[in-house]
This record gives C-alpha cells, structure tokens and sequence, in this order.
C-alpha cells in the first residue's frame, strides 16, 4: 500500500469524482428545481430523458459522449479550437463521464426531496413578497436539506463506480483518467491479483462510508 501505484488512481478518482458529483449536484438542484410541481407537456418525456443515463448500459452513454464531444462533433471542434486539445482522452472527458452517469440519480433523490416540502409553505412565503430565489434559499432547501445530503452523497458513491464510459470516453491513461474501477479491470487483465484486491478493498471502504452516510441521514428524519 506504500506503493504509489496503488494511489495514483485513487488520487484520480477523488478528483474527477469531487468535480463531477458538484456539477451534477448543481445540474440536478436547477432541474429539480424548475420541474417540481409543474404539468407542461411533454415534462414526460423530458424526465425520461433525464433519467436515462440510469439504466443504459456504460458502453451506450460512453458511444454518446464521444458523438456529443468527439473531435468530429461542433462541441468537440470548439473545444479544440479554444484550448488546442481535444476533450476525448483527458480528465475534462473523465469529469463529464462521471457527472453523466451521477446526475438521474441525485436528480431523482432532490426531486422526491423538493416533493415533499409543504407546498402551503412555499405559497406563504411567496404571498409575503419572496421571490423565487428566496423561496428556494429559505424555505425549500433548509426543509429538504437531507435529501440534498443523500442525492450528493449517492451521486458520488455512483460517479466513483463509473468504468464503462469513463473508459470508453477518456481512456486509460496512468495519472490523468486511470479510475479505481479500470485499474481494476487491467489488474486483472495483466494477472495483478493482489493490487486488484487493494484496489477492491478501497473502493468497497468508499462506498461502505457513503452509503452508511445515507442511511444516517435517514434515520435522522
């Protein structure tokens, strides 16, 4: 464990998993946000959107993203142009990957969260001159504070497992997009059971930690 191989990719994870759950948590507070409660039509299908990264399969979203961002595409293009380098391959595709296959699942925790705040509330203090910023600040995310601490803690145990599309979309490159889950993946690959095991035994600590988080929040209602 004194090995810095066996820190390098958890070093990597923790940085593109700390970025990624915020902007999915951010993506995912602003869109709970504007669809709770409100029938428009087509909200169906938007939200099924939404929440499609949830169940395809990693290959899938990874085969998307490279559409969306590859060098062929006009955001890939752009980026390229603007930073001159492209967005596959690099830890800015890691971060994207990650904050893709996180953001269903904290959108769907802070919606069920926005939900069950008291609508009589919210109306009180909009009838008192509140806008809809004040609104949130003061009476909705101090009530549904506990689903927006589970939706971030879950988004984060999720972007920390992600391997199909990060490894599709950015690669496997030593320092820079090599994850807990693909270091894994070659370890067993190149017959490196015993750092696989390290490496199992890490992310097994991770996820343990954050989902006990959950459930203490929870139990804490």
């Amino acid at each position: 464990m004194m090995d810095p191989e066996f820190w390098t990719p958890i070093f990597v994870s923790v940085q593109v998993v700390s970025i990624a759950s915020v902007l999915a948590f951010l993506l995912a507070l602003l869109a709970s946000w504007l669809l709770k409660k409100r029938v428009f039509k087509g909200k169906i299908l938007l939200e099924t959107t939404l929440m499609l990264p949830l169940v395809l399969p990693p290959t899938v979203i990874g085969f998307g993203l490279l559409v969306l961002f590859g060098r062929r595409s006009l955001i890939g293009q752009w980026y390229e142009q603007l930073f001159n380098q492209p967005i596959v391959f690099t830890v800015v595709a890691a971060v994207i990957a990650a904050t893709v296959v996180a953001f269903p699942l904290i959108y769907q925790v802070l919606m069920n969260g926005f939900e069950s705040v008291d609508d009589e509330l919210e109306d009180a203090a909009r009838q008192m001159g509140a806008s809809e910023w004040a609104v949130l600040r003061y009476v909705s995310l101090p009530l549904a504070w506990r689903s927006l601490a589970s939706g971030f803690t879950l988004g984060f145990a999720r972007a920390l497992g992600e391997f199909g599309a990060t490894l599709m979309f950015a690669g496997s490159i030593v320092g820079v997009t090599q994850t807990i889950p693909i270091s894994i993946y070659l370890a067993v690959e190149t017959g490196n059971t015993l750092m696989a095991l390290y490496w199992v035994a890490s992310i097994i600590l991770f996820s343990f930690l954050l989902l006990a988080t959950v459930q203490r929040l929870k139990q804490s209602k």
